[in-house]
């Protein structure tokens, strides 16, 4: 028994022993530990109704139902509370939950009452049970794709949802989960068309347009949502929905270059919500916004409190950083970025001996051999221009430099790489690298032909102007270069490479998005992580000898002419001068130096970092030879 269900025996005992201050004081100790606990709340209302305490009852088994919808007993003992207040709309309202309840399968009840307590393991059971005897229950078959997606099993329960949905295509409830478990999925085109499907049936449903708009903005169409968002804002429920509201046309506004706009409703955001981590993080983000001396005493006075949120704090750490970046003041700013990325470290799961397992095994499996004996396969077509590295590492600026050339588009950090790679070798679950590479051996010619195109046709959604050509620029695909050259052997593959000491710094004061790049919380994980890179690229250099192209940062910005001239003939594409004006360009620009782009090309980038050379020691320590080794 757990010490949470150990603590809630002991206050129903003490309940029962009539001993009721005492079981008051155990449920707030057990309140300490799991306030979100359902039925500790629940028990409460027990302990307060023996108490004839109305009023600290109903707010308890308020708070419990809140918590758990899927609570009989709290719905029973509100509608005898209200009933007894004459309050006969509560009581008609808690007597109409319970109803519902009462009509379910019993199994269905107790099983979404442990979901709801993160009590998975248990519900998992009850389901598994229930559906050995009713497998077509969608109801059933709903609540166990809930319990697996927190479990982590994601692609259970899309199928899962996808059996419900079969069975019964207008569960609209069980649609809208499919729509959220295809866009986490990374299927946008799919979780989009499933919200589409949802609003003909509701067009004004608040939570079908959010999904939509979600699922828009990972297919990188950004210009509908701006609209769609001022549209939910006139009629919003909250300063909590305002506040995510203003945040998310934010950041449409910012990706499409409407700069000014972006702050504006950045602001209205705090003004909603003066906590909200994210948006002053994301004012940070923008790289050439400057904070005011009384937003920086405001942040300050945030991070200060006790009951701020982990992610608030991580979001506070780096924006303070920042801000006090600008002002000169580098050690304060340095202990803030310090701050966020401690706490940010402690929330993710990353463990660098898995990227080092993973870089050891790629170069195991893949021989010059291999590649010799798999000649000429794939898709015959020249189109994806590959732009991978380290994030950080200026990989903005060279799709932006490729994407002001008139047959070329620049798309975004595509994921379809990484998810064929996890199809095929499975993923680890804590870094998302391939476990079994060697399955990548396994590939028919006609298999990794079919790849290739199935590729071509995924990622032409993102194609929005029809060129001939297009970018995609997710640094990670360094891992798998090996694959994007068994499917797609005409692809053009950049490979973005930055001086270690400037990339690191610039990794450690960037926060990025949900479980995104997560070695980039710690010296020794970013140390470690460009050792493996550079030792992986190499690999990939012998093996594929002149396949890949190395572009430095640190060249391009000395010699943008030459280095756009060397990238383009690469791609086999004649040289334009709008290249060299890339900053002109006006396209939707997603990563955090959107900003940066769309501005001439400056050196500053390249020794910000000396700013903090003392802080900075233990990563040149940690890099090792990698700090001259990365130029061979």
């Amino acid at each position: 028994m757990s010490e949470r269900d150990a603590l809630l025996r002991e206050a129903q005992a003490l309940r029962g022993q009539q001993r009721l201050p005492d079981a008051l004081a155990t449920l707030a100790r057990l309140e300490v530990m799991h306030p979100r606990f359902s039925r500790l709340h629940q028990e409460r209302g027990h302990c307060h109704i023996l108490l004839r305490d109305g009023p600290a009852a109903l707010a308890a088994l308020h708070e419990a139902v809140r918590l758990n919808p899927t609570l009989p007993a709290s719905w029973d003992m509100l509608e005898q509370l209200h009933r007894m207040r004459g309050e006969a709309d509560q009581a008609t309202a808690a007597a109409r939950q319970l109803a519902v309840l009462k009509q379910l399968p019993s199994q269905l009840v107790v099983a979404n009452s442990l979901l709801a307590d993160g009590d998975l393991e248990p519900a998992e059971a009850v389901l598994r049970d229930y559906l050995s005897e009713d497998a077509g229950n969608v109801g059933a078959l709903r609540l166990l794709a809930r319990v697996r997606l927190e479990q982590g099993a994601s692609d259970e329960a899309e199928a899962l949802l996808a059996s419900a949905l079969a069975h019964a295509p207008d569960y609209h409830a069980a649609r809208f989960d499919y729509a959220m478990v295809l866009l986490q999925g990374q299927k946008p085109l799919a979780a989009r068309q499933a919200a589409e499907r949802l609003l003909a049936h509701d067009p004004d449903n608040r939570d079908y347009l959010k999904q939509y708009a979600a699922a828009c903005v990972a297919l990188g169409d950004h210009e509908p949502v701006i609209d769609l968002y001022a549209r939910l804002l006139a009629t919003a429920r909250s300063d909590a929905e305002v506040a995510d509201l203003r945040l998310w046309r934010a950041n449409a506004l910012k990706v499409t270059g409407w700069q000014a706009e972006a702050i504006a409703d950045y602001r209205a955001s705090l003004a909603a919500r003066p906590d909200n981590g994210v948006a002053w993080f994301s004012l940070a983000n923008l790289k050439t916004y400057r904070f005011s001396d009384d937003e920086v005493g405001r942040m300050r006075a945030v991070e200060a409190r006790n009951d701020l949120q982990d992610m608030d704090r991580v979001y506070l750490g780096f924006a303070l950083g920042k801000a006090l970046e600008d002002r000169a003041d580098y050690e304060a700013s340095w202990w803030s970025y310090a701050r966020g990325n401690a706490v940010r470290r402690d929330l993710g799961r990353w463990r660098p001996e898995v990227a080092e397992v993973c870089a050891a095994k790629l170069k195991q499996v893949f021989t010059a051999e291999v590649f010799a004996d798999r000649a000429g396969w794939g898709a015959d077509d020249p189109a994806p221009i590959f732009v991978l590295g380290l994030p950080r590492s200026g990989s903005t600026l060279i799709e932006q430099i490729l994407a002001s050339h008139s047959q070329v588009e620049g798309t975004q950090e595509l994921t379809e790489i990484g998810r064929y790679a996890a199809e095929l070798c499975g993923r680890d679950p804590d870094c998302g690298l391939p476990l079994a590479p060697e399955a990548l051996l396994d590939l028919t010619a006609g298999q990794a032909r079919a790849l290739g195109e199935r590729f071509l046709a995924e990622t032409r959604t993102y194609r929005q102007l029809g060129r001939p050509f297009f970018i995609d620029k997710m640094p990670n695909n360094f891992w798998h270069i090996g694959l994007i050259h068994l499917i797609l052997p005409r692809a053009t593959i950049l490979d973005v490479r930055r001086e270690p000491m400037a990339c690191g710094f610039s990794n450690l004061k960037q926060l990025f998005g949900t479980t995104n790049q997560e070695f980039t919380y710690g010296v020794d994980d970013i140390a470690r992580y460009y050792r493996t890179y550079l030792d992986l690229m190499r690999h990939w250099d012998r093996v594929l000898p002149g396949r890949v192209l190395r572009v430095s940062y640190e060249d391009l910005v000395e010699d943008l002419d030459g280095g756009a001239r060397r990238m383009l003939a690469d791609a086999g594409l004649p040289f334009e001068p709008a290249c060299l004006a890339f900053y002109e360009t006006r396209r939707s620009i997603r990563t955090p130096s959107s900003e940066q782009v769309r501005q001439p090309i400056s050196r500053e980038g390249l020794s910000q970092w000396e700013h903090y050379a003392p802080s900075l020691a233990p990563l040149r320590r940690a890099l090792g030879d990698a700090v001259t080794r990365y130029k061979d």
